[in-house]
């Protein structure tokens, strides 16, 4: 892949290994001749802030590069790896920064999903701490509560089945903190596993939220 003929990643190729692979042009050689896609930096993701330091999207590494080689985005923070060419080596961004001012897309709230809630509440229960099985509605459903993420919070199962259809004024069950409505670019980073710790720099609403 090039970029405006100036940049390309192509990695060098290497010994083989104790593991039995060579790594040739971007591809895996297994020593049974056999070989498969490596992984390419520029498939990485990166976090495109606006001229204001608000969130704005999360887009591939090549995209990024392409903003700021076109002098459409300043890099804000790099990660591991570099993107290579014979004359020149450019650290892989991990956020830019637009140069100009973009009209922000609007967005809906973020879908509300088992696995969305597990991930804004770090797969923690949210009454004792321990790790999360399923999620509560913490006014019970079937006392008038709502399907809304202000309601829904991570729970383990011990707590799910003490607390039953109870509410929070009946029993000795107290919230570790307040169930929100995150930002959906907050839910997708992190759904992440890869998502790189500066992202929520940006992304506050990742940030524990008090009780």
């Amino acid at each position: 892949m090039t970029v405006r003929g100036a940049v390309a990643y192509a990695p060098r190729r290497t010994g083989a290994g104790t593991n039995g692979h060579v790594h040739l042009n971007g591809h895996r050689g297994h020593v049974d001749g056999t070989t498969t896609q490596a992984p390419s930096i520029l498939t990485e993701r990166t976090l495109v802030l606006n001229v204001t330091y608000q969130p704005l999207s999360i887009t591939t590494v090549r995209r990024a590069l392409l903003l700021v080689l076109s002098g459409k985005a300043d890099v804000v923070h790099t990660r591991p790896g570099a993107i290579r060419s014979s004359r020149m080596s450019v650290p892989a961004p991990s956020v830019v920064r637009l140069t100009y001012h973009a009209r922000a897309p609007y967005r809906r709230r973020a879908p509300l999903h088992r696995r969305a809630v597990f991930a804004r509440d770090a797969h923690r229960c949210q009454y004792c701490g321990n790790r999360a099985e399923c999620i509560d509605h913490v006014h019970p459903r079937s006392r008038g509560g709502e399907h809304t993420w202000e309601n829904v919070v991570a729970c383990c199962r011990a707590c799910n089945v003490g607390k039953g259809d109870s509410l929070l004024s009946e029993g000795r069950y107290r919230l570790h903190r307040t169930p929100y409505a995150p930002e959906p670019l907050a839910i997708v980073a992190a759904m992440r596993p890869d998502a790189p710790m500066e992202w929520t720099d940006y992304l506050p609403r990742l940030r524990p939220q008090p009780a």
